[in-house]
C-alpha cells in the first residue's frame, strides 16, 4: 500500500503578540478508504512564453479522473521575480494568484467538464511553474 503524507508548518516569532507555530499532517487515502493513494500525474515542470492561459488537469472528461473523488492539487510558482504571479482558476473563478515562490495544494473534484484547473502567467516573458496531482481512485 503506498503512503503519502502532506505535512504543512506555520510559524512566526513577531505576526501576532505570541509566537505562532502550526504544524499539522494528513496522509493522502483513496476515498472514503484507507487505501493510500497509488496515483499520480506528475510532478511536471511549465515554462510559459506568453500570458496566455494554461489548463493543468482538463476535467472535461470527468470519468478520466473520476467524480466525488478525493483527488489533490499542488502547484508552485517558481519565479524568483516577486511582482510575478500565476492566477489560478477552477471553472474561470478565480481561487487567487501564487506570487514567486507561493504554493498550493488543494483538494480538486473533476465532478463537472467545466471543473478544469488553469493558470494565467502574469508576464509574456518566460516563467516557470510546477504541479502535479494525486489521484483518489
Amino acid at each position: 500500500m503506498a503512503t503519502t503524507t502532506a505535512q504543512i508548518t506555520i510559524s512566526s516569532s513577531d505576526l501576532l503578540t505570541d509566537a505562532l507555530s502550526l504544524t499539522t499532517t494528513a496522509t493522502l487515502f483513496d476515498t472514503g478508504t484507507s487505501t493510500g493513494i497509488t496515483q499520480a500525474q506528475g510532478p511536471a515542470r511549465k515554462t510559459t512564453a506568453s500570458t496566455g492561459v494554461v489548463t493543468l488537469f482538463n476535467a472535461a472528461p470527468h470519468t478520466t479522473y473520476g467524480a466525488n473523488k478525493a483527488h489533490k492539487v499542488y502547484i508552485k510558482n517558481c519565479s524568483t521575480t516577486r511582482s510575478e504571479y500565476l492566477t489560478v482558476t477552477i471553472n474561470a473563478e478565480e481561487i487567487g494568484r501564487l506570487y514567486a515562490g507561493d504554493w498550493m495544494f488543494i483538494p480538486w473534484g473533476a465532478h463537472d467538464t467545466d471543473n478544469d484547473i488553469k493558470v494565467t502567467p502574469s508576464v509574456s516573458t518566460s516563467m516557470t511553474f510546477e504541479y502535479m496531482l494525486f489521484i483518489s481512485a
